[in-house]
């Protein structure tokens, strides 16, 4: 059965750090793209990063040069380590897998495998 399990969501200060993890059971995440996605409340799901096989790494403008997606192919685990946080980082945050290849974040329909989501507070 495959299955994505996301977790490290906190509440943390503005200019904090937090680290998601991503687990993968049922597949080897080597063979799939992941993403992360991020939804806050009466918003859009929307793309944050995403890694491709080879583990080139896109990112979207907001979140450029403050969160960092890796992976960790021995523990089939994807990682986002999140730097600088901002209150408009706040949002339930999701990975997801697919197997299409692409240089570029995709959206969300691009993606057939998702987790249950953790939730990022950034609040003083």
């Amino acid at each position: 059965q495959v299955q994505l399990v996301e977790s490290g969501g906190n509440l943390v200060q503005p200019g904090g750090s937090l680290k998601l993890s991503c687990a993968a059971s049922g597949f080897n995440l080597d063979e799939y793209t992941i993403a992360w996605f991020r939804q806050a409340p009466g918003k859009e799901r929307e793309g944050v990063s995403s890694i491709s096989r080879r583990s080139g790494s896109y990112y979207a403008d907001s979140v450029k040069d403050r969160f960092t997606i890796s992976r960790d192919n021995a523990k089939n685990t994807v990682y986002l380590q999140m730097n600088s946080l901002k209150p408009e980082d706040t949002a339930v945050y999701y990975c997801a897998a697919t197997w299409g290849r692409f240089n570029y974040l995709a959206s969300v329909q691009a993606y057939r495998y998702w987790g249950q989501g953790t939730q990022v507070t950034v609040s003083s």
